[in-house]
């Protein structure tokens, strides 16, 4: 594989030796997510520089994967790197009720992002916390404790936020004691209201959801919470009209509307929040991830005035002792900075409309284990089933097959590091990937995809 960019690093043998080490210190003392210990393999990443990463042998991957779909402006960007170390040479650290410079000019700048008046930031370490917060808002807001989320969803991995997901991670920390109620949202490819069109499935999907809160009772109600557009879950583009609805329900019934833009937020979409897709304005907004591509922990909660101004003369309780830490702070200002000088959210709807979306509709035709695609800006999925007339999937919700995991290891073989989830690939490389690089990893996946297809050819591919 040719491009031009070279390791930030030499890979000698004392630079092997030392991924060698770090692969058995890890397998030793490190305990990982989501993962039954002694069944993972995990990858050594010994550097990374824009797109790419070197594993421990100092193979290159272009990473499709953008990490956790956080890495928007790519891997070790100059200005965001000077800017951190710029402010740890001027304040490593201060309590956040502190004012800092940092903080107050990230708040400002994500203030000016957002859309409409949600001005007031509230900074946690991560999307997990900020989505516990949110909820927290809505509940003292509003006197009330259920929240309404998707099924097909997922809101973090702390206490509430899991119960709050709607996919298997949510099934063992679930005791029915965290008042979520979950609904179905639209999702017209493997429709629950046996829907045929984008408006039936939304129009469906939003009676379905008044139901919901008829039934539960509205005034127990504090929020809804939803993805704009779901990501791990598989990037379910929300038909036309639907977070409008949502939104006028939600007014018609006093709930307070929470977008949870952790991985949707900060130009994945093309736009600066996936929301302004539906031309919606929230209560709340959570983010993480991209706000400053993940160069350091951040995440926070944007709050309209008129649930600020319950906490105006009451204290809110809640806190952290790294709000709006000024390392993650300083690496705020400069992403977001940098993505406006750059013209970075912008690149990536260019991306999305120019290379990507046209590859994977081709792919759609092309490949018969493609049941559908669908996505914006770098935010994409590609649906694998075995059989396009039934729309069985490639691999059992919830888990993986032997084909999937095929798949993925070819795309590695290949120098892509992809992310995948059940059966999707998705597509989801930086914010600012290069035109040449995006139709690379395309070209590395439309290869992969004849693998899948013959897989399903034989038969029996799960």
């Amino acid at each position: 594989m040719t491009n031009t960019i070279d390791s930030p690093v030499r890979f000698d043998e004392e630079a092997r030796a030392t991924a060698r080490r770090a692969y058995e210190l890890d397998r030793k003392h490190v305990f990982h997510s989501w993962s039954a210990q002694t069944l993972i393999d995990p990858m050594t990443i010994s550097a990374a520089s824009g797109s790419w990463v070197w594993d421990g042998e100092g193979n290159k991957l272009l990473d499709f994967s953008s990490q956790l779909v956080n890495t928007n402006i790519g891997h070790q960007h100059p200005r965001v790197v000077q800017a951190i170390q710029e402010q740890a040479g001027r304040l490593c650290t201060i309590a956040p009720q502190y004012v800092n410079d940092a903080r107050s000019e990230a708040a400002r700048l994500i203030a000016e992002v957002t859309p409409g008046d949600l001005d007031q930031i509230f900074f946690t370490n991560a999307g997990a916390e900020a989505n516990e917060y949110a909820v927290r808002m809505a509940r003292l807001h509003t006197g009330r404790h259920k929240v309404l989320t998707a099924f097909r969803s997922y809101h973090g991995g702390s206490t509430l936020a899991v119960n709050l997901t709607g996919d298997p991670r949510r099934w063992p920390n679930d005791r029915s004691d965290s008042g979520a109620v979950h609904f179905f949202a639209p999702f017209l490819y493997r429709t629950t209201f046996h829907s045929t069109t984008e408006k039936e499935e939304s129009d469906r999907a939003l009676e379905h959801l008044e139901q919901m809160i008829c039934f539960e009772g509205p005034a127990s109600i504090a929020a809804i919470v939803l993805e704009s557009i779901p990501g791990t879950a598989g990037i379910m583009m929300p038909p036309p009209g639907y977070l409008v609805g949502v939104r006028e329900l939600a007014t018609k019934y006093g709930i307070v509307f929470i977008a949870d833009e952790v991985m949707s937020g900060f130009g994945r979409s093309g736009k600066w929040f996936a929301i302004e897709h539906s031309v919606v304005v929230p209560d709340l907004i959570t983010f993480a991830k991209g706000v400053n591509s993940g160069y350091v922990p951040l995440g926070g909660v944007a709050i309209s005035p008129h649930i600020a101004a319950t906490f105006a003369t009451k204290a809110f309780p809640g806190g952290l002792t790294y709000s709006g830490h000024p390392l993650a702070s300083a690496a705020v200002v400069s992403t977001i900075t940098t993505m406006r000088d750059e013209g970075i959210v912008e690149n990536a709807a260019t991306i999305g409309e120019t290379v990507i979306g046209p590859a994977l509709r081709d792919f759609s035709q092309r490949h018969a284990s493609v049941g559908e695609v669908r996505g914006t800006g770098v935010f994409w999925a590609i649906e694998l089933v075995t059989d396009r007339a039934t729309r069985e999937p490639l691999a059992p919700y919830g888990s993986s097959s032997p084909v999937m995991n095929e798949l993925i290891a070819a795309c590695k073989q290949r120098g892509l590091l992809p992310f995948a989830n059940f059966n999707r690939i998705h597509v989801v490389p930086p914010c600012n990937i290069t035109r040449a690089d995006a139709q690379l990893g395309l070209d590395i996946i439309d290869e992969v995809l004849d693998i899948a297809d013959a897989r399903i050819a034989v038969g029996n591919p799960t």
